[in-house]
């Protein structure tokens, strides 16, 4: 069974930065694409990074020219760097991979 741990979330001020890592318990990285998603209090959840198994990047428009997905298949890890965050970022971040899901990590911006 693989487990997606997710961590990094906290508390930031607007325009500060935090980078989401997404720990996996087994070496998916190499055979999936992942992305990160994220879901706002009383919103759907929403995509907003995908890389593929050549590493290939997506984002939302959200997020293009402020986060940046990047994958270290030797640690089993991806990783979401948001930097310029805004309080509109706000959200429970989520890291994906096939069926997989991890539990989530909160992200809160506000000064």
């Amino acid at each position: 069974q693989v487990q997606l741990v997710e961590s990094g979330g906290g508390l930031v001020q607007p325009g500060g930065s935090l980078r989401l890592s997404c720990a996996a318990s087994g070496n998916i990285f190499r055979f999936y694409a992942m992305g990160w998603y994220r879901q706002a209090p009383g919103k759907e959840r929403e995509l907003v990074a995908t890389i593929t198994r050549d590493s290939r990047t997506n984002y939302a428009d959200s997020a293009k020219g402020r986060f940046t997905i990047s994958t270290n298949n030797a640690k089993n890890t991806a990783y979401l760097q948001m930097n310029s965050l805004k309080p509109e970022d706000t959200a429970v971040y989520y890291c994906n991979a096939a069926k997989w899901w991890g539990q989530g990590t909160q992200v809160t911006v506000s000064s």
